[in-house]
């Protein structure tokens, strides 16, 4: 499964104890989950208003930075085409310093703030469960010592910078494509087809009279002879059948610019990706991947690394308002065995229960001002749901 609970409880007298308590419950009793502590560092938490009109502005941002995560990946399936399989593959994450690599790469500025075009320096790619399973905060991209507030709008900037880069290369990429079909379709032709067919498009077309004068790997160029006053009549009956028919002046210099333009599209095409690479060939290869791939890959990681921390800025806001000051919670990411989901989550309220006695009532077809049960499940502790499945293949 590719779905985790990111939850938080108050400290015991220690975090330690909070994590020993959920770990007999729901592992070493019932094997209900794999679970692993979701470290956040300490934030600074400011004052109680801007905390609540925060945590508001936190789940929009959420919800925007996770639709850019899944148009990227999207975005990558659609380019690599034949090779869909390899996608995923392709869906890493930059660890940072604690996955022990150092490469470096360059990167370009965008009014005062950076989008990637490769690789961070001291990264090493990993896989989006690992990356969860072993989150560290980044304090290169999102400093501490800055406001919560002002962290979010480095998020926002950023993903907003992608979605809007993603944008134009995609328009790009697609006109590109869109060149290359139409100049394929002009020279599309269904030998076998006209071979069964030419004859009977029309009156006193001469039998057998059908040549291919030239062809390539996509199409063919025939000659028919028939009689002058059939020829409006043939040429009618060809377009119904979805024949492209002119009068024909052998030109070899047009011809040959028209299978030149062909190519030549085909490969600027194919430049624009580079097939998919195994989490193994990474590194070796992400210096001369083609652009287009090249930017999906490094800027899919950027984005989904902006939505763990915009998942970890929602746990410290939503711990801090529900559990007070000083802070005092331990961050904890559970991945649900599918089985066992609703035993688990029965047993989660038996040992959270007591935080609010007002949750064991709450529904989420309940319309309360103020609180949006239909899009959020409240339970008595603090509860978000990610995916890592990103992608919806046709």
């Amino acid at each position: 499964m590719t779905e985790f609970w990111l939850i938080s409880a108050p400290g015991e007298k220690t975090c330690q104890q909070t994590w020993d308590k959920l770990m007999m419950a729901t592992t070493r009793t019932n094997n209900l989950s794999v679970n692993n502590k979701f470290n956040i560092p300490d934030l600074k938490v400011g004052t109680l208003d801007v905390l609540v009109g925060l945590s508001d502005e936190l789940a929009k941002l959420d919800t925007f930075v996770e639709s850019v995560v899944k148009k990227v990946a999207q975005y990558m399936a659609d380019v690599l085409e034949d090779s869909r399989d390899k996608v995923q593959e392709n869906l890493l994450a930059n660890g940072g310093d604690h996955y022990q690599s150092s490469l470096s790469f360059p990167s370009h500025k965008h009014q005062g703030y950076t989008t990637t075009n490769a690789a961070s320096s001291s990264v090493f790619p990993v896989d989006l469960v690992t990356y969860i399973t072993r989150f560290q905060w980044d304090m290169a991209k999102y400093p501490i010592k800055q406001s919560l507030k002002n962290i979010s709008e480095i998020i926002s900037k950023q993903a907003t910078q992608i979605d809007s880069d993603l944008k134009a290369r995609a328009s790009a990429y697609n006109n590109l494509k869109g060149n290359l079909q139409n100049l394929e379709r002009k020279n599309a032709t269904n030998y076998a087809d006209w071979q069964k067919t030419y004859e009977t498009l029309a009156e006193m077309v001469v039998p057998r009279s059908t040549k291919l004068l030239f062809e390539d790997n996509d199409s063919g160029l025939f000659s028919v002879t028939l009689f002058r006053k059939a020829i409006d009549d043939f040429k009618h009956q060809a377009r119904e059948n979805k024949f492209m028919v002119r009068d024909f002046q052998y030109n070899e210099v047009e011809m040959k610019a028209d299978k030149e333009e062909m190519t030549r599209l085909s490969t600027d095409k194919k430049k624009q990706f580079v097939c998919a690479l195994s989490l193994s060939s990474f590194i070796q290869t992400a210096l001369t991947a083609g652009p287009l791939v090249r930017w999906l890959k490094v800027n899919f990681s950027e984005a989904f690394i902006a939505w763990i921390h915009i998942k970890a800025l929602r746990v410290f806001v939503e711990s801090v308002l529900r559990y007070g000051l000083p802070v005092n919670f331990q961050a904890m990411l559970l991945q649900p065995h599918k089985k066992n989901m609703k035993k688990l989550r029965e047993v989660l309220y038996e040992l959270y229960k007591h935080l609010d006695s007002s949750a064991a009532i709450i529904d989420a077809s309940m319309d309360i001002p103020g609180l949006n049960l239909s899009q959020q499940e409240y339970y008595p502790y603090v509860y978000y749901k990610m995916d890592c499945n990103l992608l919806d293949f046709k």
